[in-house]
């Protein structure tokens, strides 16, 4: 095996050690709460991860056994699946760049308006007909159950909890405790550090504007300003409902979905970026291999 052919080799194996960061990644997008109710966002990275994966494979197999023919296909595939990711990567930028969070003036939280997300996000995700069977998803996970578990707590206490679009590990709530309870030592408090609580902005609450009273997490009574929004009409203290019909929910997920994706991006684009360096060398030592073995064809013919 030639030189070009041990640095397309090793290039090959580079690429392949990138897939695993993309399959990652989609793995982790897929495994979260809300896109488990969003199929059709789910698998498009891990699919794209898995393909890299494959036609690096191929490519490092044509390098090793010599194989132009292999090569040559490898080098055209990845090309595809780089462009491809290139396009889901921009696109993905693209259509999370709008924010609609909105800070609540006594809330350490934010609550989420829909008109503020992307008409792309809000017409595949919102719209009627994906929405029914998102909302029936939703209302059959735990994200809001798990908060009837955390009834104990004050309103006060409850006001000032990070709370993420649907999940967020919380520990201001504790902390008090923890630092009343030193007689526990640092295993002691690493333990009870772990029991962390799971929240959530959009579906398990009525919005701030209008004036619920809070009895616990998921329980919202007598409201005061109950015509300031359409979603005071649809919160519905049935732990089954919710909610889950308000725009509120709505643009909960989607500001969930642009969190968790604009995280994934960034390993995307650390991958890419390789893959593409990773690409044009190997471009170059696919020329300089071809050019090795016609100047070796031409010295046999002299010969």
């Amino acid at each position: 095996m030639g030189v070009s052919n041990n640095v397309t080799a090793f290039l090959n194996f580079v690429a392949l050690l990138c897939s695993i960061p993309i399959i990652g990644a989609g793995i982790w997008l897929a495994s979260k709460p809300d896109n488990e109710c969003i199929h059709f966002l789910r698998w498009p990275v891990v699919i794209l991860g898995i393909l890299i994966l494959l036609v690096a494979l191929t490519g490092f197999v044509g390098a090793y056994w010599n194989r132009e023919s292999l090569l040559a296909f490898h080098l055209f595939c990845m090309a595809i699946l780089i462009s491809l990711l290139l396009i889901l990567l921009v696109f993905a930028f693209i259509v999370t760049t709008p924010d609609g969070s909105y800070s609540v003036v006594g809330r350490e939280y934010k609550e989420y308006r829909l008109d503020g997300f992307s008409t792309w996000l809000r017409d595949h995700v919102t719209s009627g007909g994906n929405w029914g069977k998102i909302q029936t998803c939703l209302a059959q996970s735990d994200v809001c159950s798990k908060l009837n578990q955390q009834s104990y707590f004050s309103a006060a206490q409850f006001y000032m909890a990070h709370i993420s679009p649907l999940q967020a590990i919380l520990l201001s709530l504790i902390m008090p405790e923890i630092s009343q309870k030193k007689q526990w030592g640092k295993w002691g408090l690493f333990v009870h550090i772990l029991f962390f609580l799971l929240l959530q902005s959009g579906c398990c609450k009525p919005p701030t504007i209008c004036g619920y009273q809070y009895v616990n997490p998921t329980l919202w009574v007598n409201p005061t300003n109950p015509t300031s929004d359409p979603d005071c009409y649809a919160w519905n203290n049935d732990q089954t409902m919710l909610c889950y019909n308000c725009n509120s929910c709505k643009a909960g997920l989607l500001g969930n979905l642009r969190e968790e994706w604009r995280k994934a991006n960034v390993i995307l684009i650390v991958t890419v970026v390789i893959l593409i360096f990773v690409y044009i060398i190997a471009c170059s030592a696919f020329r300089n291999a071809q050019t090795e073995d016609l100047f070796r064809r031409y010295k046999q013919g002299w010969a």
